[in-house]
Order: C-alpha cells, then sequence, then structure tokens
C-alpha cells in the first residue's frame, strides 16, 4: 500500500511511518463505533493536493470520536478583568463557533460578570493571576455554587501579543477557500510523485499549504469581519488563554496529535451578546459620537475632557459614581422593557413643573455626597486621611437631606427608584455614625498635622499625654539650665535639650571651630556622642548624658505614644462605623441612579426632549425627531420624520403600508440620496429595543493597519452581516465610495465596484425576509436605482431625499418646472424623484435638510465644489470630464489637443479600419486581387 502522508521526515524514522501505516491497515478492517480507524491520518502532515488525504481529512472532520467529544463537551469560559474593564471568550462544542465579549466597562458589582457567567453556564472557568481580587472572589463564588472548576491561569497566557500569534493560526482565518476565491488555490499535485529528497518534501509542501506569511496577513485582514478585537486587547488575550487550554485538552486526549492550534475545529468567530444589555462596538460608539475626548490645549499635558458627545450633553451628574452609572449605561444600554419603563417614569416625575425646586434641592445634596465605596475601603485598610472622614460626615448630613427632599416630590411615591432609595435611608444609623465621627475627631489639629486627631476628653490616658507633651518646652528649658551649670565655662557657650520622636531627648551644642580639625569632636565625660549629620559642614552636634536617659526612662517617648494611641481611638472608630458600610453602599447606587434620572430631566428640559413609548416590536416611528449633537452647532436645525420596520423582505411576513401618494411608509431599509454636504447623516432616531447597532460611517485609518481605507469599510460592513439580528440596526453612511469603475458590468449601469458591494449588501439583507433588520443608508451611487438593481418597483425599500433650493445668480428661485426630471425610471405617482437641475454659471445650491420622499438622481458634486472654494473653472471642466467618462466618450477628450490635419488623419484611419474589418479574404485565392483591395481600402494609388 502505498504510503500518502508522513509524520517524520528523516531515513531513521522510517520503521515508525511503516508501523503507523500498517496499524491504519489493520485498523482500516475493523468496524468500530470509536472510529480508530480514521484517528491515526489526523497525525499526519495533510498534503491537500492528495486526494487519499483529503478524503481521510474529511471523514476525520465529519466523524469526530467519542473522546473528542467528551474532551469538549463541557463549556470553558476564560474571562478577565483588569482595572474595571472586562472581556471574555467561550467555545460552542456544537456549532464550533468561539463566542467573545470584547472589552467593556464594569461595574463595581460586577453585574456583568454575573450575567456572562448565568447565561454561559460555564462548567471551567479561567482567568489571569493579574485580575482584580473582587473580580476572582466573584468567580470563585460562581463556581462554588455551580460545582464547576475554577482556575487562575499565569498572566503569561493571557497577553495580547500570545493571543493574537493564536488567532491569526486558525485555519478558517488564514486559508481562503475556494469560495472565498473563485478559484483553487492550490497547486496540481496530480502527479503523485514522492518527493526524492527533504528539500523536494517541503518545497511540495509550501506549495499545498501556501506562503506562512500570506496566510498570517490573510488572517489579519479576515479576522475583523467577525468580532472587533483588534481595540480589544483583554479579548485577544482571553482568546489566546482558551485556544491554549482547547489544545492542551485535544493533545491530553490524543498525545501523538502535534497540530497545535491549526488542528482545532473552530469554523467561527461570533460575538457575545449579553441578553439584558445591548451590544455597541467601539466603533459603534466612535462613529455615533457617544464618548468624546478632546485633548489638553497644551502639548505637554496628557490630560483629555469630554467634548462634543451624548455623554457631554446628558453629563449633568452630580456624583462620581453617578457619571461613572451614566458612562455605563451609554456603553450597555438596557433592554428590559420594564426597567426603561421606570427610568422614564422618575425622569417625567422630575420634569413635573411642582417638582423642579425638589429636583434641584435633590441635586444640591447629591454634590455633597462623595465616593462612600472608596471611603470605606480607605476606612477598612486604615488608609483614610482628613478629607475621607469629612466626606463620610457630609454623606450622613446630605443623606438626611436627601430624605426631606424626596419628601416634597409630587408623586414620587409611586415612582420606583424614588421608593428604592426612601427604603435605603437609614437616617438613624447614619445620624448616629455622623454625631461618633464629629465628637472624636479634632479637625483643625487634624488638618494642622496632616493626620487623624482625637479631640480631648475622649481618652483619659491620651489627654494625660498630651498635657505632658504640652508642657514639654519648659521642663527642657529648666533641664538646660541645670546642665550648663555642671559643664566647664570653655566647653561651649549655649546649649538646648531637644526631643526627638523615636531619638528621645538629646543634648544640643553649637558646632565649634577646633572641633573640624582632625582631632574631632570633643566629647565631655557621662556624655554619649549621638548624631550629627556631616560634622565638617553642620551647625549642631547631639549628645546623649545621665540626665536625657533618665528623662526618657521616667517621660518617655511622648509623641510615638500620642500617635499610637489615637490610631487605636481610630480604629476602634472605624470598626464601629463599618458595619453600616453595606447600608451605606446600597444608599451610594440607589443616588449614583437618581443622579443619572436628574441629569437626563435636565437634558430633557433644557433640550425639549419627549418621551418615547417603548415596544417589544423591531419598529422605528419618529415624528419630528431630532439629532442631539447637530443641533447644538447650527443656527436652524431642520427635524425629519422617520419609520422604519424589521423583517419586511422578500417573502417577509410583514405587508407594506403605505400612504396616499407617498413611497412605502414603514419598511426595513430608508435609502436617502441627495447633494454633496446636504446632511443625509444628520437624521436622527428614538429607538425602540434594539439587541445591536452596526456602523459604516466613520473610517479610522491609521500607518499601523495594513488595511486600505475600502477594506475598513469591508470589515465593518461584514462584522454587521455576521452578527445582525432582526433587532439589530444597521447605519450605512456612503458604503463603497472610493472604489475603481468596473468594466465587467452592463455599460449603461456605468457604475462601479462600490456600487456593486452596496447592491449587494441590500439585497442580502432583504433576502433575509422576516428576519431583515432595520437598516438606515445613505448613497451617492444614483446608479444602482435601475431596474436589473435596486428597482424601485420591485424592492421594499423606502426612497428618501435630501432637499435642496436652487436660486439663480439674480436671486431668483429657480422653477421646478423648467428643468428635465430624469428619465431612467419609469416612476409612479407614489415614487417620485427629485428633478436633475443643470445649474449655470452663478447659480448656487441652498441645503434645506428636509427629507422628502423620491430620490435624487444627481449629487451636484461641481456646484459643491465651488461653494467650499473650489475654482468654477476647475468645477466645469470637472463636470464636463466626468459626462465624457460616463458616455464613454473618452476619444473626445484625446482630440482635444489636436490640430485639424491630426484629426483629419485619424478619422481616415477609422474609416479605413472600418473598411478592412468588412473585407472577405476567405475566398480570394490571388495575391494580386488581395494587394489591389487593399490598396482601394487604404485609398492609394496602386503601382505595377
Amino acid at each position: 500500500m502505498k504510503r500518502t502522508k508522513q509524520n517524520r521526515f528523516s531515513n531513521r524514522r522510517k520503521n515508525k511511518v511503516d508501523k503507523s501505516t500498517q496499524n491504519h491497515q489493520q485498523n482500516q478492517t475493523v468496524q468500530s463505533d470509536t472510529e480508530e480507524s480514521v484517528q491515526l491520518p489526523r497525525k499526519k502532515v495533510r498534503w491537500e493536493g492528495n486526494s487519499e488525504s483529503a478524503e481521510a481529512v474529511a471523514d476525520t472532520e465529519n466523524g469526530p470520536s467519542s473522546e473528542d467529544d467528551a474532551s469538549t463537551s463541557k463549556i470553558c469560559l476564560t474571562i478577565f478583568c483588569q482595572s474595571g474593564r472586562i472581556a471574555g471568550a467561550y467555545y460552542d462544542s456544537v456549532r464550533c463557533i468561539v463566542y467573545v465579549l470584547e472589552d467593556t466597562q464594569e461595574d463595581i458589582h460586577f453585574d456583568l460578570t454575573n450575567m456572562l457567567l448565568e447565561q454561559c453556564n460555564a462548567d471551567i472557568v479561567l482567568t489571569s493571576s493579574k485580575a482584580d481580587d473582587p473580580f476572582i472572589s466573584v468567580l470563585q463564588k460562581f463556581a462554588e455554587a455551580s460545582g464547576g472548576v475554577f482556575q487562575i491561569r499565569p498572566h503569561k497566557e493571557f497577553t495580547p501579543h500570545r493571543g493574537r500569534d493564536r488567532l491569526l493560526s486558525l485555519p478558517f482565518l488564514s486559508e481562503l477557500t475556494t469560495e472565498d476565491t473563485g478559484q483553487c488555490l492550490s497547486s496540481d499535485n496530480s502527479s503523485g510523485a514522492e518527493p526524492g529528497n527533504a528539500y523536494e518534501f517541503m518545497q511540495k509542501r509550501k506549495q499545498a499549504a501556501g506562503d506562512p506569511t500570506m496566510k498570517r496577513w490573510n488572517a489579519a485582514i479576515r479576522l475583523a469581519n467577525y468580532a472587533s478585537v483588534e481595540s480589544s486587547p483583554l479579548c485577544i488575550s482571553c482568546l489566546g488563554a482558551l485556544l491554549d487550554y482547547l489544545t492542551r485538552e485535544r493533545a491530553a486526549s490524543d498525545l501523538d496529535d502535534d497540530a497545535g492550534v491549526e488542528g482545532l475545529n473552530i469554523s467561527g468567530i461570533e460575538v457575545l451578546t449579553i441578553d439584558q444589555v445591548m451590544h455597541i462596538n467601539a466603533e459603534a460608539l466612535f462613529s455615533l459620537q457617544i464618548f468624546e475626548n478632546e485633548s489638553h490645549a497644551s502639548i505637554h499635558s496628557d490630560k483629555t475632557k469630554e467634548g462634543l458627545s451624548l455623554f457631554g450633553i446628558l453629563d449633568n451628574t452630580r456624583t462620581p459614581l453617578g457619571r461613572s452609572l451614566l458612562r455605563t449605561w451609554l456603553m450597555r444600554p438596557s433592554l428590559s422593557i420594564p426597567v426603561i419603563a421606570a427610568r422614564h417614569d422618575a425622569i417625567e416625575c422630575f420634569l413635573h413643573p411642582e417638582n423642579l425646586a425638589p429636583a434641584s434641592a435633590l441635586q444640591t445634596h447629591l454634590k455633597g455626597i462623595k465616593n462612600i465605596p472608596r471611603i470605606l475601603g480607605l476606612l477598612q485598610s486604615g488608609k483614610a486621611g482628613v478629607g475621607d472622614w469629612q466626606g463620610l460626615v457630609k454623606f450622613t448630613y446630605h443623606s438626611a437631606m436627601l430624605r426631606d427632599a424626596l419628601a416634597e416630590l409630587h408623586g414620587g411615591d409611586r415612582v420606583e427608584i424614588v421608593q428604592k432609595l426612601v427604603a435605603t435611608l437609614d437616617i438613624a444609623s447614619f445620624k448616629d455614625t455622623g454625631n461618633a465621627v464629629n465628637e472624636t475627631i479634632d479637625w483643625e489639629e487634624s488638618t494642622n498635622n496632616n493626620r487623624i486627631c482625637v479631640r480631648p476628653y475622649i481618652d483619659e490616658e491620651l489627654d494625660q499625654r498630651k498635657h505632658i507633651y504640652a508642657g514639654l518646652d519648659a521642663v527642657l528649658c529648666k533641664v538646660a539650665e541645670q546642665i550648663c551649670q555642671n559643664i566647664p565655662v570653655d566647653y561651649t557657650t549655649s546649649l538646648n535639650v531637644v526631643y526627638f520622636p523615636q531619638l528621645g531627648f538629646l543634648i544640643c551644642v553649637p558646632m565649634q571651630e577646633e572641633w573640624r580639625s582632625e582631632e574631632g569632636i570633643k566629647v565631655l565625660d557621662g556624655w554619649n556622642f549621638q548624631v550629627s549629620p556631616d560634622h565638617l559642614f553642620s551647625a549642631h552636634v547631639y549628645f546623649k548624658s545621665e540626665e536625657m536617659h533618665d528623662m526618657d526612662m521616667h517621660i518617655g517617648d511622648l509623641h510615638p505614644s500620642i500617635v499610637d494611641r489615637e490610631i487605636e481611638i481610630v480604629q476602634e472608630l472605624s470598626e464601629r462605623i463599618l458595619v453600616f458600610s453595606e447600608g451605606m453602599r446600597r444608599t451610594c447606587d440607589v443616588c449614583a441612579e437618581v443622579d443619572c434620572l436628574l441629569a437626563f430631566a435636565e437634558a430633557s428640559r433644557a433640550y425639549n426632549y419627549c418621551r418615547p413609548q417603548m415596544s417589544e416590536d423591531p419598529i422605528i416611528d419618529i415624528d419630528q425627531g431630532r439629532h442631539p449633537l447637530q443641533e447644538q452647532v447650527v443656527d436652524i436645525f431642520v427635524p425629519n420624520n422617520a419609520q422604519l420596520v424589521a423583517g419586511i423582505g422578500f417573502s417577509g411576513s410583514a405587508e407594506l403600508q403605505t400612504e396616499g401618494n407617498s413611497l412605502p411608509m414603514c419598511s426595513s431599509v430608508v435609502l436617502c440620496t441627495g447633494a454633496n454636504a446636504c446632511g443625509k447623516v444628520a437624521i436622527s432616531a428614538t429607538l425602540g429595543i434594539v439587541d445591536k447597532i452596526f456602523t459604516r460611517i466613520q473610517t479610522r485609518e491609521s500607518v499601523s493597519k495594513a488595511q486600505s481605507a475600502f477594506m475598513i469599510d469591508l470589515n465593518q460592513v461584514s462584522l454587521a452581516l455576521r452578527n445582525c439580528t432582526v433587532k439589530s440596526l444597521i447605519l450605512l453612511d456612503e458604503f463603497g465610495k472610493g472604489t475603481i469603475p468596473a468594466g465587467s458590468f452592463a455599460p449603461r449601469c456605468k457604475h462601479n465596484y462600490g456600487a456593486g458591494l452596496f447592491c449587494g449588501v441590500i439585497k442580502h439583507l432583504l433576502n433575509r425576509g422576516s428576519q431583515c433588520p432595520k437598516v438606515l443608508a445613505a448613497t451617492h451611487f444614483h446608479e444602482v436605482f435601475q431596474k436589473d438593481m435596486l428597482d424601485p418597483h420591485k424592492f421594499p425599500i423606502t426612497f428618501f431625499h435630501m432637499q435642496v433650493l436652487f436660486t439663480s445668480s439674480k436671486g431668483n428661485n429657480l422653477d421646478p418646472g423648467d428643468v428635465s426630471i430624469s428619465e431612467d425610471l419609469d416612476l409612479t405617482n407614489h415614487e417620485r424623484s427629485e428633478p436633475t437641475f443643470s445649474v449655470a454659471p452663478g447659480e448656487k445650491i441652498t441645503y434645506l435638510y428636509r427629507i422628502s420622499p423620491g430620490l435624487s438622481r444627481n449629487s451636484h458634486a461641481a456646484q459643491c465644489a465651488t461653494i467650499f472654494g473650489l475654482p468654477s473653472r476647475i468645477a466645469q471642466r470637472a463636470q464636463y470630464v466626468s459626462k465624457l467618462l460616463g458616455d464613454h466618450e473618452l476619444g473626445q477628450l484625446l482630440e482635444e489637443k489636436m490640430t485639424a490635419e491630426e484629426q483629419e488623419n485619424i478619422k481616415a484611419a477609422g474609416i479605413a479600419t472600418y473598411k478592412f474589418l468588412a473585407m472577405d479574404l476567405t475566398n480570394d485565392s490571388h495575391e494580386k486581387d488581395i494587394k489591389s483591395r487593399l490598396v482601394k481600402v487604404l485609398g492609394r494609388v496602386h503601382h505595377e
């Protein structure tokens, strides 16, 4: 039997290869449910070009052994939380899919972690040794409650670099199939000749397996099609740790298998969506400008501040916990209608005219509440400073004032968050806490000494020590006078007795000049030299005498003893306060929610926002919607309507709803056209329940990315197509721009690759039928509205355009009746197209920023270029050239710089060419006749 695979290169391993082949032959004769006969070929080098090898691999993939099923049946979750950011990944052995949770913000209660653990129901949980300690405690409790396995792995397994290497080795990312490329990438190995030496073997293996560098590049490009993990280092780390675990488990069940990560049966990566919160990735947050960090004005400062963003508009919070919670809400919006309705009820209550004063009072008192959970943590560790203790007292005061302000709210007793806050405010305990702190801590002395000091009459022993310490100056002066009487007159002119903590009492003598010589410092009998920083330069010298030892014995080291006693008293106070720590934390959490809702109410009052009606149905119905950011930067904002219903595609269950002669009122896809710079993406929408938001709006290019702008756009759209559901929302703005014309398309369509891709994406979404998501798209590809492409008669798409106003050079409005309407489409009454104006020099365009039904067949790029500063002659020339290119009249451009004689010669040559092509030379046998006919065609005189 001819061996089709090898697993060793040297001749000294030949016997082992032969033995493996013999075992394979023997196993083929055995009919076993464990399918051991197909397991052996998996352990050898795969050559895609070999037919027998391909069959063995296919059999192996279609029929995995029971051992593999047993090893991968358990769900392993790798999860990592560091500095308040969390990410995770787990493997579904049934679908062969890896699910990832991209980097996101976690709160102090680890709510997202608990939701992820419950949703995944993991049997094995792995985390890094450098994960946050409270996070590790949460994982331990989950493992103990569920009976699962919890392991803390070395941090080297949770590094982004290691994870990226593992990811780029996965075959489904690195190896392009025939379906992906439209052609076979494998070389022709039909000859079946065995390699004669190691060099030939490696060459043949490279031809079959492909270039490793190219594979890695392919994997890096295609990775963004599945998940946005490039900007999620924690997520990449979790993926790497997960792949390491799967590889170890596979190796343990099959000891001879050394395929590593490449041998794992993984067919895809999907973004993990938590059931209770919306999924919105970093690209969507950036494109929708949810957050915006502005750099400091100074180039020497790395500080940032919040710029024009949705978070900046809504952030009227007064507490640090409220600001953090608001950021969390915007990053992970809730999908629970009861939760959303409860928040809306609270905002509506705070907006009531009778509640303006109580709401203002609530915000005032919330401003006095500091980060109490952090303060309690410092108290527990004994590191709380003066400001922390003052913050605790302020909390006890303002919490009592909050209770009074809540009582003044009109209708507040029917609001859930108000009821919740009233229930958590334990005013009696908080008041006792504040009184105990105020009665114990001496604020003035603490501020002066920069440490916590205790008031008098709290501890008798402490008061006695402080009394002695306060009268120490007089005692030291008296002792110094007595010592001066007992020392030689010529020894020193003056001395002092001083006290140093930890050193005790010392005699301080001024440095003499003769002591700086080689003889050194003169020490009297009964004295001991103690310390002098540098006797050549110091101004004083310190000694210990018998009197100093007596003072150390009887008086002692006063300052440390005072500090130690105060620490003991403060520690006792901390233990009394920490009994109420859990109630304080709950109160602060509820206060953070109230702070966020008050901030929403303040923004709603300032910008005239209204309450939406929430529904489980995937529908968007907006009347006079406004963009919250756009209206802040323009003088006049024009509101627009929007209607979307998911699930209306080809063969969709929903029916189109129309009104009068307008375009379809409700559909799943809204396509907006219009002139350049008309503000199509300024459409604002108040959404219902949307589980995911995907965008293709902005392209963030970087020299660090080996991708073009168009490739980045493709990755964003591919990510949306792979992960969207019927409840998702997709926003596409100018997808496909910047692509080159494609000659393979129909000439009359005059569209390019980008237009074809745009049509393909829209058709693909519509082909999902009842699972079609909600899509808002804006495009300048007017050529796609053809009968063989996005035909308005056949496609369930709502067409809108942004209106513009044309004015003449004299300031008069142009009458639409004076211009022609595009005849490319035979539009009915309910499918109107905007007139195509031919704008003359001096005429202007005014953008109305108003949506109207129908199509716009002209982007007016030349006029837009003139408005924004491009010379009119250049814009007119560009418009002329574009028209010739669109009409395939390239010859006119070439003839512009030719003389009349050259143009006549080219015309004559063209006529001769047509005549020559019309000649029939198949029946002419005489060379003389052929030559004469050619001379006649060329218009020349024939000479015999």
